[in-house]
């Protein structure tokens, strides 16, 4: 069994789930703030690598040092991102139809917490990259029928080679091990024991829906700093 973006969106849907039903709104609140946590550190290595490699920090190197790409199972499953450009500049938009996020808070009847985490990911791991650019989520498949998603004089034009770098990829054993580490993190510097209690109930979940072994493998990543290259 392969990691996926499904099992990524679980463990966030879990979080969201126990620090709700604990701390009501003051959960919702700790959830939106662990989920920028993640996401601006996605995006901090993402600008890691291209200051690195000397390129600006443009949004048309940020499309090229995305870290990741969908799954075979999620192709496989019909669940794969499906979406359109309706403009490239001045502003950038895309909607976007079918995504393995949606589909799995989805599944577990989760609309109202995925709408949370979707409506800010995104906008947060740009920030991440570069506090500059101006990444906004008008609508998301939670609530419409289609996402909406802009980027504000994006720059980008014609022709221009947008495709992700293979060498800047890392697996969705990386990303939800680093999802589940990061939302492990807020949580208990927010509500101490309490907030332990949460991370240890997440991954005895996943456990159980996944198996012990995949559960295993995410717990190795412990020692991990996801804040660097």
């Amino acid at each position: 069994m392969e990691f996926t973006e499904m099992m990524h969106a679980y463990i966030a849907a879990k979080y969201c789930v126990y620090l709700e039903e604990r701390f009501g709104d003051r959960g919702k609140a700790a959830f939106l703030h662990a989920t920028r946590h993640y996401a601006q550190q996605r995006g901090r290595r993402m600008a890691q690598r291209a200051i690195r490699d000397g390129q600006p920090l443009t949004y048309e190197t940020y499309c090229r040092y995305g870290e990741w790409v969908n799954t075979e199972t999620a192709k496989a499953c019909g669940l794969a991102n499906s979406s359109k450009v309706v403009s490239l500049s001045p502003d950038y938009e895309v909607h976007v139809f079918v995504c393995p996020w949606h589909a799995q808070f989805k599944a577990m009847g989760l609309a109202e917490e995925g709408l949370l985490y979707c409506s800010d990911l995104d906008a947060s791991i740009c920030r991440g990259f570069n506090p500059e650019l101006e990444y906004r989520t008008l609508q998301t498949l939670h609530d419409h029928d289609h996402c909406v998603q802009t980027v504000t004089a994006s720059g980008l034009e014609p022709g221009m080679d947008l495709k992700r770098r293979p060498e800047n990829l890392r697996s969705f054993e990386y990303h939800c091990a680093h999802s589940y580490f990061a939302y492990k993190e807020c949580v208990e510097a927010i509500f101490g024991s309490e907030g332990a209690e949460i991370a240890a109930a997440v991954l005895k979940d996943f456990a159980a829906d996944y198996g012990k072994d995949m559960a295993d493998t995410l717990y190795s990543y412990k020692n991990t700093n996801f804040n660097a290259i």
